[in-house]
């Protein structure tokens, strides 16, 4: 008995060719045997929509049943006219989208013609505690493959003319068969000798043999934003490595690095610090001056300024760097004591402890 390719995909005889390939995208998705699926169903599927998704096989079909496109008519569970013999099916991954990355990465093809992309560089970058809060211009150094300066990355040789490629025919692309436990399955891939172009230079460039790259030092400039943080990633498209004729550089990443700075710590967008004046300036009170990434500043301390006591410089902290304005700088006092005393400075102390101070 015959097979009934419009129940295997669960359409009517009337339904138009957008519902019956919707009904084998479904179908090919929920039975796939990477997903737990079974292996014979998921032929069947091929098997059906290869007849229907074709209009002059579905009109065969339709006169004539299954028998046309199995034993005799097409050899054993084969396709009439097909060239990859008894048990064969020939896939076209692009006619159902999303599916033929999924087979194109099951047996080792690429669901579409992806254009070949350099691997991305990443360098790390240290900065010094003012400059992450300042940013700084950076030089980056790298020994990688850049387009060739001869030829700019084309390949060709100045002044020579471009001719059809052969290993392609002029189409870009290239048939390629493999066998799989489900048949052998084909594939259009982009064509390796003009990278899908379907032409190639007469004359290859003399500098890089045609490949369109070469192996140099090259300077990048980096422009670090104010305000960036320890951790924080940058990411210059275009700076990475370089595949070749056709191809499209990866990018260069470049992670942060901040030293650590002997008078400034960081919270976020706030700078701490901490002063150590003389118990006689908390207790009775003065002006100092305290160091700040903006350079020195004035601060009055008030009468009786306890140890711990924690003083706001308003926008004098780290900038934002997604919106204007800057964090504070948060200055904690301290008293400072010293080792050594005179004895004056002793004697004086010995009155003021026995006064309770």
């Amino acid at each position: 008995m015959g097979k009934d390719y419009y129940s295997i995909l669960g359409v009517q005889k009337t339904a138009s060719a957008d519902e019956i390939k919707k009904a084998y995208r479904r179908l090919a998705h929920e039975h796939h045997p990477d997903k737990g699926g079974d292996g014979q169903k998921f032929k069947d599927i091929n098997d059906a929509y290869q007849v229907l998704g074709d209009s002059n096989k579905r009109a065969q079909y339709d006169r004539f049943g299954s028998a046309a496109f199995e034993q005799g008519g097409m050899g054993a569970g084969g396709f009439s006219g097909s060239p990859f013999g008894a048990g064969g099916f020939n896939v076209n991954f692009e006619d159902f989208g999303d599916l033929g990355d999924i087979l194109g990465g099951m047996f080792g093809f690429g669901g579409k013609h992806r254009q070949k992309r350099g691997q991305d560089i990443q360098v790390d970058v240290t900065l010094d505690f003012k400059e992450a809060v300042f940013g700084a211009d950076k030089i980056v150094k790298l020994y990688k493959h850049d387009a060739c300066s001869e030829c700019a990355g084309s390949g060709a040789a100045k002044g020579s003319k471009n001719i059809s490629c052969k290993n392609c025919g002029g189409r870009g692309f290239v048939n390629r068969v493999q066998k799989s436990f489900f048949g052998a399955i084909q594939q259009q891939v982009i064509c390796e000798e003009c990278m899908g172009k379907g032409e190639k230079p007469e004359q290859p460039c003399n500098t890089c043999k045609g490949f369109g790259i070469m192996k140099i030092m090259k300077e990048i400039k980096v422009n670090i934003p104010a305000g960036i943080s320890e951790n924080e990633a940058m990411r210059m498209a275009g700076e990475g490595e370089h595949p070749g004729v056709g191809g499209q550089p990866g990018d260069l990443i470049i992670r942060i690095r901040i030293k650590r700075d002997p008078n400034f710590t960081r919270e976020g967008n706030d700078i701490l610090s901490i002063v150590h004046i003389p118990y006689s300036l908390m207790a009775l009170g003065g002006k100092i001056q305290v160091d700040t990434v903006d350079g020195p500043v004035e601060l009055k301390v008030p009468e009786a300024t306890q140890a711990g006591t924690v003083f706001k410089l308003r926008g004098k902290g780290v900038p934002y760097m997604r919106s204007s304005g800057r964090g504070d700088h948060l200055i904690t006092i301290e008293a400072k004591v010293e080792k050594k005393l005179s004895r004056e400075q002793k004697q004086a102390l010995e009155r003021l402890r026995e006064q309770g101070l």
